[in-house]
């Protein structure tokens, strides 16, 4: 979702590559899933949809439904229309659209989003829209990075981004992620007419079999700092960042990498 970029522009994604990568996410948002003890019949928007993995499993669930899953890349956009044509998926719509610029009147009945919202740069917007979206009764749930997500794997880069071949690279870049606490949440609800269930920072682990599969976690979701390296010296600055890591927090007994992760999720339901 949106980013606070100053130099590169937009992010680019390679839609068929994160889908290789992404079984965390998956995992993490079938766990959700499962929370929202679907009946079949429920209106559903899916906000950062993503290549529509997830979303696709959301529709399979509400038969007698509707899902429609959003994102502003269309890049997985497009990659989500081909995955889940209508002809197999007729409850199921993608549409290219900014999580801060929801425009719906009481259409759903669950507004769901999983491993997206820390790249929007103003949740009060999105919990806005959100809460128009929603039908009186309707249920928010959301799961993203929170405050000290990849604690050490911000460690690991700003390290690497300090060194002088890199340095030039990254000046006057601010961080591209938003990661926000539960107390943030907590005062935020209220204020766009919801009456919070859950909200908290829950710790959870991902954990690489060796150094090029977290350096190729690295490529495919650290976009915001690896898309500003010159594409002929990338693939360099990955393997800096994974090593420089590495040498932070080394693999355990069995040569695994583990990575330290932080989701805020958030069960609301609007007034």
């Amino acid at each position: 979702m949106t980013t606070c970029l100053e130099q590169t522009g937009r992010i680019v994604w390679d839609p068929a590559e994160y889908a290789a990568r992404s079984g965390p996410q998956l995992d993490w948002a079938r766990e959700l899933i499962a929370r929202l003890e679907l009946r079949g019949h429920e209106r559903i928007l899916d906000v950062g949809c993503g290549h529509g993995r997830a979303t696709a499993e959301l529709a399979a669930r509400v038969p007698r439904g509707f899902v429609l899953g959003i994102d502003n890349s269309p890049e997985m956009i497009a990659f989500a229309r081909a995955a889940f044509p209508p002809a197999q998926f007729p409850n199921l719509r993608f549409e290219l659209m900014d999580a801060r610029k929801l425009e719906f009147s009481e259409e759903f009945d669950i507004v769901f989003s999983n491993a997206a919202l820390h790249w929007v740069d103003d949740h009060p917007a999105f919990l806005r829209g959100a809460a128009a979206a929603l039908r009186p009764g309707g249920r928010l749930l959301v799961a993203c990075g929170g405050k000290g997500n990849a604690h050490d794997v911000f460690l690991a880069i700003r390290a690497v981004i300090r060194r002088a071949e890199w340095r030039r690279f990254f000046r006057k870049m601010r961080c591209p992620y938003f990661l926000h606490s539960a107390d943030e949440y907590m005062h935020w609800l209220p204020q766009f007419g919801f009456e919070p269930r859950k909200v908290e920072l829950v710790e959870k682990e991902i954990v690489f079999a060796d150094a090029a599969a977290l350096a190729g976690w690295l490529r495919t979701t650290w976009l915001p700092y690896t898309q500003r390296v010159p594409e002929h010296t990338r693939e360099e600055f990955i393997a800096a960042v994974a090593q420089q890591y590495t040498t932070l927090r080394p693999p355990d007994p069995a040569g695994n990498i583990r990575v330290g992760m932080v989701r805020l999720e958030v069960d609301a339901v609007k007034a």
